[in-house]
């Protein structure tokens, strides 16, 4: 049914304008006059200005169109606006014979003025009886049409698996580059605040024995564990808090200056009130000071240069499984290491795997197998993704790989709630999902079966409560698949 935005002309259009302007329609071009001439008398002519919605999506679908003038657009409203169809001048669209179309499948409205012509579906019959070439001419629409729609869905589906890798990504690269930020900013105020005192340094004119004994209690110290994790967990919370405040005082004591920035520090390397006095055995209180404020910007130093390579390491280890999963600067087709890419895939996916036991089976010695390696690893991860959206992003994945005979067995298990029984047989299928609307297209899977497919393999599933396994069987050879 139509909106009410659309009417038809106050001055109705002479048939053989209509059908001269029908001639201009894609698949009638060429139809005979006479035919033309049927359908302008038989059709229902209707124009709508720009802004005008047309239809509603999900109204049922009773008419075809001929679009004489001007351009729809469809959108669908789920899942955000994504554009489905652009109808243009000399398209014929809506309801065609022999089309499953019941509804439409989104709102479509004008973009600019719009004059068309209206077959409805009680006069397909007819229209097919008195214009014989309309079969041809509507099956090759039908055909274009189901291959526009399906180019557009599968679209959508990489550009979806494209956000949600960006955004795992994004999500995997932000730690070791918000560490590393923070380690460079603490680095850059320990080397001005070290640079500001060198002067005192200079000044305290110690003895090369005295300098010895310096470096020595040092030595002692950097030795001891340094991080606080392990001094919370080994004495625990209070034992190490308790230390600082005693460091903090005995500091006060001897007039250090900026004791509250220096007594952290030394409490994280282990350093003892005992530890304090030992110095303050060799130094006066000036030269204790001073040494200790080098010392602790020292440590502060260390600990940002280590925290800034564990990020930067972190990082290149990213960037190197974001080339090792697409496979970069390598040929198509290449010997792959599966369980290489499974792995490359669980780091890809990272960011959604807090929660989540990872369990992993891999037979050792496993041989390479011919293949599209970027391919593979978009199986994997929609198997994977599918197991964490069981999951609820918590749970027991288990990953396993094995040769059996001459292919080799992939296996991806969870521990969700699993798939029902009527619905194993479907999953497989295009379009059809699971999945609340606007979270998938239901094209992860069918995807998944046609790369197996095209490597001459297998997919399966096997689904109970507790237990759900995805099993991808590939050839080893391919020249021997078959």
């Amino acid at each position: 049914m139509l909106s009410p935005a659309v009417i038809r002309p106050a001055c109705p259009t002479p048939a053989e304008e209509i059908a001269e302007a029908v001639d201009r329609i894609g698949p009638l071009h060429g139809l005979p006059l006479e035919d033309r001439l049927w359908l302008a008398r038989h059709g229902e002519e209707f124009v709508a200005s720009a802004g005008d919605v047309l239809f509603e999506e999900g109204a049922p679908a009773e008419r075809m169109i001929l679009i004489l003038k001007g351009e729809i657009h469809v959108r669908r409203k789920q899942g955000g606006p994504m554009e489905l169809f652009i109808g243009r001048a000399g398209q014929m669209t809506g309801l065609l014979p022999f089309s499953r179309m019941k509804s439409y499948g989104g709102q479509g409205f004008a973009i600019s003025p719009v004059w068309a012509l209206l077959i409805h579906k009680t006069l397909f019959p007819e229209m097919l009886a008195a214009i014989p070439s309309m079969t041809q001419r509507i099956v090759s629409t039908l055909l274009d049409r189901v291959r526009e729609v399906t180019r557009i869905e599968q679209q959508a589906e990489k550009l979806t698996a494209l956000g949600k890798l960006a955004g795992n990504l994004a999500h995997e690269l932000n730690n070791p580059a918000s560490a590393a930020q923070r380690a460079a900013a603490s680095l850059a105020a320990a080397v001005r605040a070290n640079r500001q005192n060198r002067f005192k340094l200079v000044n305290l004119c110690l003895t090369e024995q005295q300098v010895r004994a310096i470096e020595e209690w040092e030595l002692n110290l950097l030795g001891l564990p340094d991080r606080v994790p392990y001094q919370i967990q080994e004495q625990g919370a209070a034992a190490f808090i308790e230390r600082e405040e005693s460091l903090r005082d005995r500091l006060a004591s001897i007039g250090c200056e900026d004791a509250w920035e220096i007594a952290p520090l030394l409490a994280e390397q282990g350093v003892t009130a005992a530890d304090l006095d030992q110095l303050r055995a060799i130094l006066g209180p000036n030269e204790t000071s001073v040494t200790l404020q080098f010392f602790a910007r020292y440590l502060r130093s260390s600990r940002s240069i280590e925290t800034l390579l564990n990020s930067t390491s972190r990082i290149f280890e990213l960037i190197s499984a974001i080339k090792a999963y697409s496979y970069m600067d390598r040929a198509p087709i290449l010997d792959v290491d599966v369980p290489a890419g499974l792995e490359a895939t669980l780091q890809m996916l990272q960011s959604r795997m807090s929660h989540v036991r990872i369990e992993r089976d891999y037979e050792p010695g496993l041989p390479h197998i011919s293949a599209y390696g970027s391919e593979l690893n978009q199986v994997w991860t929609a198997l994977i993704e599918n197991a964490l959206d069981a999951l609820g992003n918590q749970g027991v994945l288990r990953l396993g790989c094995r040769r059996e005979g001459e292919m080799l067995l992939i296996e991806i298990w969870d521990s969700g709630p699993g798939i029902p029984t009527d619905l194993q047989a479907r999953i497989f299928e295009p379009f059809f999902t699971t999945k609340a609307p606007g979270s998938g297209l239901g094209l992860g899977l069918d995807n998944a079966m046609r790369i197996v497919r095209k490597h001459r393999g297998h997919l399966s599933v096997k689904s109970e409560p507790g237990a759900t396994c995805f099993r991808v069987r590939l050839p080893l050879d391919q020249l021997q698949a078959y």
